[in-house]
């Protein structure tokens, strides 16, 4: 089954782990199904995934869990997104192969940090590798920029333009440097009927997406263009998430009343984003644990939260507190997102 890549809120699964550090699929089960039938799109063994923490049959290992959950639960329609992030482009491939064999309907690829000096002064070895993996990969390749952790990788608009250009089984950017020109600048390019006749995609159900990699200014980017985003917080508030991606895509947006409805969404989403981004991957594990009981741990050397600091940090946290309570209410209203 062919699912195409879809405008919208995805989140970056974490992986929980028992007590041995072990793969805990229960958990992980119950977790992708509960963001799902919010609306929430899944992406598995990326960033919050801890997916350098994981084995290549361990990604293997999850992307068949997901999908199986999504199956049982009826929603056969959801496509998976997994990260083939690897240090090399040959095991980099290799994962991709792997992953659409298993489920994966795309794949999302952040650059290798190890050698990033080098790497940085060389941004056509960036390109290349780009467009090797996804010349080789049976999936659509969605590009994925975060500095913070790539030893300060940042890729310009004009790199990721000519990559979109040269690669045409790469499906959009994950933009997680915050960026906004850069950002506008890319979907000028992307969403143009000039690049889309130029350069058309392999896969023409996974057209050249650009992607926020943070909700805490989600509404102001769809407006620059932008096709959605990939964020933790649907983790713990996937209804706060829809119901904010249903304002973006609203086509009376621009009636006061409703830009003032959709600013005071945006507000909540974006102080709950700055706290959970804050309290970084144990932090969410915390949240998570104290909410649905999953377990805390993270794989070392990533070193856990305690709960002191859990308290201080998130659980306790006003801004929590806030997208909490709108959360309920939400799920008390039985909220379900209603495409326009």
């Amino acid at each position: 089954m062919v699912r195409p890549l879809q405008k919208g809120i995805y989140v970056p699964l974490p992986t929980f782990f028992d007590a041995n550090e072990d793969l805990d699929l229960k958990a992980f089960t119950k977790h992708i199904v509960y963001t799902a039938k919010a609306g929430i799109l899944p992406v598995v063994c990326g960033s919050m995934g801890e997916a350098v923490h994981l084995s290549p049959d361990e990604r293997v290992q999850l992307v068949k869990t997901a999908r199986a959950a999504l199956d049982d639960s009826g929603l056969h329609q959801v496509p998976i997104m997994g990260g083939i992030g690897a240090a090399s482009t040959r095991e980099t491939i290799i994962l991709a192969q792997r992953l659409a064999e298993a489920g994966a309907d795309h794949a999302i690829l952040i650059t290798g940090g190890y050698y990033a000096g080098a790497l940085i002064k060389k941004p056509e070895a960036i390109k290349k590798f780009y467009v090797d993996v996804s010349e080789a990969s049976p999936i659509p390749v969605l590009l994925y920029n975060f500095p913070g952790v790539t030893g300060g990788i940042d890729m310009t608009s004009d790199l990721v333009e000519d990559i979109a250009k040269a690669a045409p089984n790469t499906c959009g950017i994950k933009l997680t440097c915050g960026a906004v020109g850069k950002l506008t600048r890319i979907a000028a390019t992307v969403n143009s009927e000039d690049f889309a006749n130029a350069y058309p995609r392999r896969d023409p159900s996974a057209p050249f997406l650009v992607i926020d990699g943070f909700i805490d200014f989600l509404l102001p980017s769809i407006a620059a263009g932008a096709s959605g985003t990939i964020t933790g917080v649907p983790n713990f508030a996937p209804l706060t998430c829809m119901k904010l991606w249903e304002y973006c895509v609203r086509p009376d947006l621009n009636v006061p009343e409703v830009m003032r409805e959709a600013q005071d969404l945006q507000a909540l989403v974006s102080r709950a984003d700055w706290a959970a981004s804050n309290a970084n991957i144990p932090g969410m594990k915390r949240l998570l644990q104290y909410l649905f009981g999953y377990g805390h741990l993270p794989r070392g050397p990533l070193p856990e939260m305690s709960e002191d600091e859990a308290d201080k940090l998130l659980i306790g946290h006003s801004a929590i507190l806030n997208i909490l309570e709108y959360e309920k209410t939400l799920r008390d209203q039985g909220y379900r997102y209603n495409s326009p």
